[in-house]
């Protein structure tokens, strides 16, 4: 049977502000490896304050890199959203807590403006959250459509969030 997996790295980041935020994080993480998809690298673990206007607790942060025989971007994004429901993710308020948020950041040069899938990630540059974890694991990681690298991005960054390392 032929395959039409590719050698294309992605980049996913991961949140959680309820129950055992740490724990959501690795279990999102262990779910990434069981539904087939190769963690290359992962970056460190990030405290971080929710954005918006919902009082709610204190995020916990991080991307990984995933390569190596990826398979389609949309089927990357359905494996997401089923360990996102596997982990007891609902969406009932936008923007609200959440045991586990799983976004799909960057899939190689991909460009898709789906109501499924929006790659880039259309609030990827705006978010210190995201940006300080993958400039850790990919600096010079550059942006398909703006052309800038992710430290270009983190240097120009307006959103001064709290973010920082997470040391339990």
């Amino acid at each position: 049977m032929f395959s039409h997996r590719n050698h294309t790295k992605a980049y996913i980041s991961l949140g959680s502000n309820l129950g055992d935020r740490a724990g959501n994080l690795l279990l999102a993480a262990r779910g990434m490896m069981e539904a087939a998809l190769c963690i290359n690298r992962l970056s460190s673990v990030y405290e971080t304050e929710p954005v918006g206007d919902i009082d709610q607790p204190a995020f916990l942060n991080m991307v990984v890199e995933v390569g190596d025989s990826l398979p389609t971007p949309q089927q990357v994004m359905a494996r997401l959203l089923r360990i996102e429901w596997l982990l007891g993710r609902t969406r009932e308020v936008k923007d609200g807590p959440r045991t586990i948020d799983l976004d799909l950041l960057l899939y190689g040069e991909v460009e898709s403006q789906t109501e499924f899938l929006m790659l880039p990630h259309p609030r990827l540059h705006e978010r210190r959250f995201v940006l300080e974890p993958l400039v850790e694991i990919a600096p010079h990681l550059v942006h398909p459509t703006l052309k800038c690298s992710a430290a270009e991005l983190l240097e120009k960054l307006e959103d001064r969030s709290a973010v920082k390392r997470w040391c339990p």
